[in-house]
């Protein structure tokens, strides 16, 4: 399969400098992919075997239904609950091992295609975001410049730097990714508290006395798991 995504510049999400960098390239490539899968790929015999194969995930089905391509996911859906019979009541399945029937359900609703292919290409972008920064000072700087970086992409930047630079640039780097992440968790502490003892009647403060930390439960998820929490 041939994909334009990883052809983004990665400079180009490191520039607005506003939040974690990383997220907002897993949140171009998502888009990218749901809308290739809603799109051209439904002509692409060998994707649909993949999709038939593996499915979506609820936030990916989410997605494409948002496009508003309501054909195109539901022919998904028709070829994917084909293969789902297939995989978990084929024929004489349950009548041979019925333990298995339940594993087979099991695993096929555990994969995602748009998940796979988002992670696969993140983390080769993310060797390359290594690279870049190995090679040029100007691209260095700027990473050095981020205000936010959330702990789960810290740890794939840090593991990334493992497989694709040496052993002197990986510890100055992953020391510079730390610095952002942990700066980020500093700031979230400090509104955190603030948020906490805004709900203490001994602390004196103004019932407009939050400064920045309103909405600090919500940054504080998003920091821990690179998502921002559903809206209740």
């Amino acid at each position: 399969m041939k994909h334009d995504i990883c052809s983004i510049p990665i400079s180009e999400v490191f520039e607005p400098k506003d939040g974690c960098p990383i997220c907002r390239l897993r949140d171009m490539l998502e888009k990218k992919m749901v809308e290739y899968i809603t799109g051209a790929a439904m002509m692409e015999p060998d994707v649909r075997i993949e999709t038939n194969k593996k499915g979506f995930c609820l936030n990916h089905y989410n997605r494409m239904l948002g496009l508003h391509k309501h054909l195109s996911v539901a022919l998904t859906m028709q070829s994917r609950l084909e293969e789902l019979d297939r995989q978990v009541f084929g024929t004489g399945l349950l009548a041979k091992d019925p333990a298995k029937q339940g594993r087979s359900a099991t695993a096929a609703l555990s994969t995602c295609f748009v998940c796979d292919e988002v992670n696969t290409n993140l983390y080769r972008m993310l060797e390359n975001t290594c690279h870049l920064w190995s090679r040029e000072r100007e691209f260095r700087q700027l990473f050095e410049q981020q205000p936010d970086l959330c702990l789960p992409h810290f740890a794939l930047l840090a593991e990334a730097a493992g497989k694709s630079l040496p052993k002197k640039e990986r510890t100055e780097f992953i020391k510079v990714a730390s610095g952002i992440s942990r700066r980020s968790l500093d700031a979230l502490r400090a509104d955190i508290d603030h948020f906490t003892r805004m709900y203490d009647y001994r602390s004196g403060k103004g019932e407009n006395d939050w400064g920045t930390a309103k909405d600090s439960p919500e940054r504080v998820v998003r920091y821990l798991s690179s998502r921002a929490p559903e809206k209740a």
